[in-house]
């Protein structure tokens, strides 16, 4: 058997950059059998490390192939072709050494899109230059790049902070900007990672001359892209208390809060005045939620699986014939056509899987031509297929 192409969740990735210049991925191939009825080994199958929160689509449909949010998940997204079955798989009493012999299936091939959505408890939004990144390397080990100014992050950090010594997991959201569910600034792509988020700290900057206005703009940004993303539990958290200005408007700010329902309070990341007090809150918020669901232990099979015994048969010019279908046309790719006991299986085949009968039906004639994945033969009523 051919490996299998395995993406699988890897805790200690949060980005896809691994992959960005390296877009080919292939297993490797079975090895041949020998004499004395001896069986080719199987390959090893190709694992691909991703990210917790990886979505895989087929390129060419968009269909969703595989969903890895959790450690211990992985899926198949293309799977090794069997291996051939050499000659003493067909003997039988009347024929104990026939001359046939099958090539190996081809594997599956597939373009797949990859997406990241970050998995995190806490998700850390706000305006540009709001101290988003300095407030996730306060309360964690992670090292975002901070300047002052905005835009400064340009892709999501996790972090993982710690309090009475519980953890809890954050990712630090760029910037959102108003415009961003139609894309602006990569807002697309930002308010996608919110998603998987359980409660968001809205983060406000204290120096900025209209912080509730910022924060009614992010909100409604939430809400033209996905109305359940405005739902989430938020906890309203004006920054940079250590500035005049910051204290002066703090009043303001926990009001608006109170009309929104919404709980509030003030911090300065620089120094760290209200951190811990934001981070029991944020634990509390998630206490009351219900636990996430957990990922499942076992290989998870996502890739639809279709009928392969299933067929069409087309008429597409005079006298000519398609047939397509999964199984027949790995039964072409597998029949060592060198071999005239082949092409006598190859007829039992399309008696089996009701091909022949079809045929007939549809109306082909004697000297017609039937196509089957890459090969053509001609029809004859004695033998049901000559070359």
């Amino acid at each position: 058997r051919g490996g299998n192409v395995i993406l699988y969740v890897d805790p200690g990735l949060n980005t896809l950059h691994h992959l960005q210049h390296n877009v080919h991925h292939r297993a490797e191939r079975g090895e041949h059998g020998g004499g004395a009825n001896r069986t080719g080994a199987n390959a090893a199958d190709l694992r691909i490390p991703v990210p917790p929160g990886t979505i895989a689509r087929n390129a060419d449909t968009g269909v969703i192939v595989a969903d890895l949010t959790q450690p211990g998940q992985e899926a198949v997204v293309a799977r090794g072709g069997r291996g051939g079955r050499g000659n003493a798989a067909f003997k039988t009493a009347r024929n104990p050494a026939p001359r046939l012999a099958e090539k190996g299936e081809p594997g599956e091939e597939a373009w797949l899109e990859l997406e990241l959505k970050l998995v995190a408890d806490v998700g850390i939004i706000g305006v540009p230059n709001a101290g988003k990144s300095t407030l996730l390397s306060r309360v964690s080990a992670a090292r975002p790049k901070i300047a002052d100014y905005p835009f400064t992050t340009v892709e999501p950090t996790l972090g993982v902070a710690e309090v009475d010594h519980r953890q809890i997991v954050l990712v630090d959201i760029p910037g959102l900007l108003e415009g961003a569910h139609e894309g602006v600034g990569l807002g697309l792509e930002f308010l996608r990672h919110i998603e998987r988020c359980r409660v968001l700290i809205h983060l406000l900057n204290g120096a900025s001359p209209d912080p509730i206005g910022d924060f009614e703009a992010i909100n409604q940004e939430l809400t033209l892209f996905k109305p359940a993303l405005a739902d989430k539990p938020q906890l309203v958290v004006l920054n940079k208390l250590d500035l005049p200005d910051a204290q002066a408007r703090w009043p303001e700010v926990a009001a608006a809060a109170e009309r929104y329902n919404l709980p509030a309070l003030a911090i300065s990341a620089v120094t760290g005045a209200g951190v811990v007090e934001m981070l029991r809150r944020v634990q509390t918020m998630l206490d009351a939620l219900p636990a996430p669901e957990a990922a499942p232990e076992e290989l998870v099979e996502l890739v639809p699986t279709p009928n392969r015994k299933a067929f069409t048969i087309d008429e597409i010019d005079e006298g000519v014939w398609r047939v397509a279908g999964a199984e027949i046309e790995k039964v072409v790719k597998m029949t060592n056509w060198d071999y005239y006991e082949a092409g006598m299986r190859f007829q039992r085949v399309l008696n089996a899987l009701g091909i022949r009968q079809a045929l007939i039906e549809a109306g082909i004639e004697e000297g017609d031509t039937v196509q089957i994945g890459e090969i053509e033969l001609v029809w004859g009523y004695e033998n049901a297929l000559g070359e």
